[in-house]
């Protein structure tokens, strides 16, 4: 336990330092944006005093750095701006979509999971028999399988079924079947690259814990093989499958940005990023990569305290 809060303090402690170079980088980019955000929020018949005051009032007048420090003052206090001529903030569009993009997300992850998982270790047992030659097969057409490629064959397969492909996501504590009938789809377009990835590294992974000594001792000692894999190998041979489901997530909640798009979320892709590309809003595009990198950030903390959890004879971070 002393061991898994000094990995979490020395994670926070970086947390602060890897959310400001997070925000600098996707300040910069956004800075460098040839779109007038003033034009964007006022629209382009504006007079030129209205948008030189819209200027003067959002700081764009002033150098790179004074800008960026009034950004991180404002993030602080959970203000990331405005966009539109109604001057919406851009943090209650995030509050409104996160929640839908983060479920999304680890829907999918659950179902990767649920699915890579067995088949990695039944073809690591497998090795070279036909089960295993058959989940290569599974695994290399689910690896080369785009996610928005399959998301639009979905839709396309069940519109005016009874799993619906569009219109509003209910809430889950209100209709727990509706909402899963309403994100089951996407979520498995979503994952279905993710199995074939993470099967290959399971398998591989077992296939290595498989051929040490101690797994051939302990069985060649009377030890039944079922017991000594479900004991020793399968907790030995994680390490490397949640190492790589922690990088999977971040591709996950990109993709689930296009995913929501196809279909019909409100979401972070749908509400926050589209709609900004669309309106040329630079704080509502810069607000959601923002937002996005930075939950990536906390996941992969997250993924590293399961690190002690899975195997304690960690001890380096």
């Amino acid at each position: 336990m002393n061991t898994l809060l000094r990995l979490l303090a020395r994670r926070l402690v970086w947390l602060p330092i890897m959310v400001v170079g997070v925000s600098f980088l996707v300040f910069s980019i956004m800075w460098l944006s040839p779109i007038d955000p003033a034009y964007s929020a006022l629209g382009e018949t504006a007079a030129p005093e209205a948008l030189e005051a819209y200027r003067i009032q959002h700081h764009l007048n002033e150098p790179f750095f004074d800008q960026f420090r009034l950004y991180l003052l404002g993030m602080l206090h959970g203000d990331l701006g405005t966009f539109g001529v109604s001057q919406y903030r851009v943090s209650d569009e995030i509050a409104k979509a996160l929640p839908l993009t983060l479920q999304l997300t680890f829907l999918g992850l659950i179902i990767a999971v649920l699915i890579s998982f067995p088949l990695g270790v039944i073809a690591a047992l497998y090795r070279d028999r036909w089960p295993d030659q058959l989940i290569r097969v599974i695994s290399v057409v689910s690896i080369g399988t785009p996610s928005f490629w399959l998301a639009a064959l979905l839709v396309l397969q069940f519109v005016g079924t009874s799993i619906p492909v569009s219109g509003e996501v209910p809430a889950f504590s209100d209709d727990p079947s509706g909402w899963f009938l309403r994100m089951i789809l996407p979520a498995i377009a979503l994952a279905v690259p993710v199995i074939g990835q993470m099967t290959r590294v399971v398998r591989t992974s077992m296939v290595e814990e498989l051929d040490r000594d101690y797994v051939r001792t302990a069985i060649g000692s009377g030890i039944p093989k079922t017991v000594v894999v479900a004991r020793n190998v399968l907790r030995n041979a994680l390490i490397t499958p949640v190492t790589v489901l922690g990088l999977r997530i971040g591709y996950l909640m990109g993709g689930a940005v296009v995913i929501e798009i196809i279909f019909a979320i409100d979401g972070m892709g749908k509400i926050v990023l589209l709609k900004g590309i669309q309106d040329n809003s630079v704080a509502l595009v810069q607000g959601g990569a923002l937002v996005v990198a930075i939950a990536f950030i906390i996941v992969n903390i997250i993924v590293d305290m399961l690190y002690l959890l899975i195997n304690p004879r960690i001890r380096s971070v």
